[in-house]
């Protein structure tokens, strides 16, 4: 599925609209990276960046947001790489829809934050936020509080969010922020394994 990626590193204020980005706080926690837009292929992209950081030995956490399903090769690796690699799921079970989600969901994503605070002090190499994006624009979890979570990772540590509908002022406070655009795809989309899960 061909797509098109417009990457914004340190976005600006003509960039984004009002508002600015708070550049002091770089340096002092680790960078941001932030993958949002309707087209496939964020979480593909924050995996990369796992198995770049899992090829130099460092250590990789993931926390899933809304999602639940286990059969999917990002899952299965746990068991390969079990000292540097951990990746855990915040979702109930089965895709019920967006206009769906009730107080249950909620909870599961507060959980899902709560282990991210968790694992952010042990400074893994990478911290990856699947699906926060979404989260956030489904109003489970406040930006706010996110963003405030954010200032406080540890510098060693570098975080990707990944989702779509990301909200306005996560972009404007992540470092990188990268757009995927759908330019095209096959009408009836495949699902092959190792490739689309």
């Amino acid at each position: 599925m061909p797509i098109s990626v417009r990457s914004v590193p340190h976005a600006s204020k003509n960039e984004l609209g009002d508002g600015e980005v708070k550049k002091e706080m770089v340096g002092k926690r680790g960078t941001i990276y932030l993958y949002t837009g309707e087209g496939a292929g964020k979480t593909t992209n924050a995996l990369g960046l796992a198995l770049r950081c899992l090829g130099h030995g460092y250590k990789v956490v993931i926390i899933q947001f809304l999602k639940w399903w286990k059969n999917t090769g990002e899952y299965k690796f746990r068991k390969k790489m079990p000292g540097n690699y951990e990746i855990y799921q915040f979702g109930r079970r089965g895709w019920i829809g967006l206009k769906n989600l009730t107080e249950k969901d909620r909870q599961l994503c507060r959980r899902a934050l709560n282990m991210a605070k968790k694992k952010a002090k042990e400074k893994p190499r990478l911290l990856v936020l699947d699906e926060i994006n979404l989260a956030l624009d489904c109003k489970l979890l406040g930006v706010n509080e996110v963003i405030e979570f954010l200032k406080t990772v540890p510098k060693e540590t570098n975080v990707v969010l990944t989702g779509r509908r990301a909200p306005k002022q996560l972009v404007e406070f992540a470092d990188f922020v990268n757009e995927v655009v759908d330019i095209k795809h096959p009408d009836e989309i495949p699902t092959d394994k190792g490739i689309q899960y």
